[in-house]
């Protein structure tokens, strides 16, 4: 799935791929994603713009 292939991406260290796949994630709405927010594996992501932009669209920011 997209969510799996982003976390190869992740570990790699390769954030454009990761973010590429979690959006294709988001538009086939992968039930995966609801571990965005707390899910440490997603840890190096947070700082980017562009994860805060994800979680807002998911409905996922506090």
């Amino acid at each position: 799935s997209p969510y799996h292939v982003a976390l190869v991406y992740i570990g790699l260290g390769d954030k454009e791929n990761a973010f590429e796949w979690l959006e294709k994630a988001y538009v086939e709405r992968r039930s995966y994603l609801v571990f965005l927010k707390e899910g440490p594996r997603f840890d190096t992501l947070r700082d980017d713009p562009r994860f805060t932009d994800l979680l807002r669209r998911m409905n996922l920011l506090e």
